[in-house]
């Protein structure tokens, strides 16, 4: 069954585009368009999309505002906010607000693709320039180093670890390593489990708690 997206931006051309990179995907479909927060929200509602794409700068109540509706009211559906803005306060209130990704617009389509596919099968997924800013902001206020942690993983899964923390995603991480992106999606999987956290943005923080980011040992 294809995976059931909605698109959500205020300007119409780059809607379009959007929505139609999307539907030439042959496991992807777009349900929907809207070109303001409410009926993002609305339409989300009323569709209930596996993935919701999600403008900020909208207007109506605007792209945050309607994530966390939507991440209150819809729980199974996943917001992916994609963004001209690549500002720190965006990011933290997207996160907080429910989002399950970040991306920025010039992402290669490709990239876009990928992270729809990814949040929908239930991780989360940050734009790479995002990802070193949240890695810094948890260096600013360090704490001690839970190398046990790392100890549960294999030397694979450490690789995975690694490659996730820079914001790569499946697909980008099977290349790096010469492996198929089901068996990335099984070591995130695993992974995951055995830090003990829920997604890879929490993946990332603990790859920097564990020491594995600032030890430079690679």
């Amino acid at each position: 069954m294809a995976i059931r997206v909605t698109v959500a931006d205020d300007q119409a051309v780059v809607r379009a585009g959007i929505a139609a990179i999307l539907d030439a995907e042959p496991d992807l479909c777009v349900v929907g368009q809207a070109a303001d927060g409410d009926t993002a929200v609305e339409l989300a509602l009323s569709s209930r999309p596996d993935v919701a794409l999600m403008d900020i700068r909208m207007p109506g109540i605007g792209g945050l505002a309607a994530t966390a509706r939507i991440t209150e009211r819809s729980p199974a559906t996943r917001v992916l906010v994609l963004t001209t803005f690549d500002l720190d306060e965006y990011l933290f209130a997207a996160l907080r607000a429910g989002a399950a990704g970040f991306l920025l617009k010039d992402a290669e389509p490709e990239r876009v693709i990928d992270a729809v596919r990814v949040i929908h099968g239930g991780a989360a997924l940050l734009d790479p320039a995002v990802t070193r800013r949240l890695i810094d902001r948890c260096a600013d206020a360090p704490g001690p180093l839970d190398t046990a942690r790392l100890d549960r993983l294999t030397p694979r899964e450490t690789e995975v670890l690694w490659q996730v923390a820079r914001g790569l995603s499946n697909s980008e991480i099977a290349a790096v390593l010469g492996v198929s992106p089901p068996t990335v999606k099984d070591h995130v999987s695993v992974l995951l489990g055995k830090l003990g956290v829920r997604d890879r943005v929490q993946a990332t923080i603990a790859a920097y708690e564990t020491g594995l980011i600032r030890s430079g040992t690679r």
